[in-house]
């Protein structure tokens, strides 16, 4: 009976950044638990491929391009989920990139077009999907950062972006929880992706720090978000609204 609150079946999901990586892995996710879902990328050949994955798996799924740094990327890929699936239940804001410099090193444009990805895209989405999921409720989970909590000397535009994103998801948590909508946020620790594989590359010690400081032992797979994020999009999470949830192996308990 207790895993009737994480059955999704009948839910519609929209994933940004769906095509791979930590997305991909919440939309495997999100699909074992029965929903249906919408994977939304730029890349038209990674967005085929995770389609193909998920079809393959058994999902429903359906893979949309657009640019969720505009207006109308974020209008279009809510009106093609309605089209193709007939609801938005779940809206999973992932889409993110960084990019590694002193903070003296980034120009305008760079620190622009970071807080764009990382941040506005957020916004922007949120502001898209809130009128459909308003009609009967809804799940927000916005995937932040270690660096909303700490801060990193290699990553400061990433880091003031996902530190807005935990803000903006307690301050959307309280405008919408009147109309029965959660917002919550993942917070990743040290998750082997291709951002974080080509940070390895470049510091050489990194591994070993993380390793050092993670009571765990290890790094995080993108699988290990997954399960957080069925969570806070399942009925189990109906109370759970305001939170930014550290996924880390405990990294972030260290001192």
């Amino acid at each position: 009976m207790a895993s009737a609150r994480f059955d999704l079946s009948g839910r519609v999901a929209v994933v940004t950044g769906g095509n791979g990586g930590i997305g991909l892995a919440i939309a495997r996710g999100l699909a074992e638990a029965g929903a249906k879902l919408a994977i939304v990328g730029r890349d038209e050949a990674k967005n085929g491929a995770a389609e193909r994955q998920l079809l393959n798996a058994g999902a429903e799924a359906i893979a949309i391009r657009a640019d969720v740094t505009t207006s109308e990327g974020c209008a279009s890929l809510v009106d093609a989920t309605l089209g193709r699936l007939g609801a938005i239940d779940i809206l999973v804001n992932n889409a993110g990139t960084n990019m590694r410099k002193r903070p003296e090193a980034y120009g305008l444009e760079e620190w622009r077009m970071l807080v764009d990805v990382n941040l506005t895209s957020v916004y922007l989405a949120c502001m898209a999907a809130y009128p459909v999921l308003k009609q009967r409720g809804g799940k927000i989970v916005n995937i932040g950062s270690m660096t909303s909590i700490f801060g990193a000397s290699f990553s400061a535009p990433y880091g003031a972006a996902k530190g807005g994103v935990v803000q903006l998801t307690k301050s959307l948590a309280s405008a919408w929880a009147a109309d029965r909508i959660q917002v919550n946020a993942i917070l990743p620790g040290w998750i082997v992706t291709d951002l974080t594989i080509r940070g390895r590359a470049a510091t050489p010690d990194l591994h070993d720090k993380v390793i050092a400081r993670t009571p765990a032992g290890r790094w995080g797979e993108p699988d290990d978000i997954a399960g957080a994020a069925v969570f806070l999009a399942s009925a189990a999470a109906d109370f759970v609204t305001g939170a930014a949830l550290p996924v880390d192996g405990g990294y972030s308990a260290q001192a």
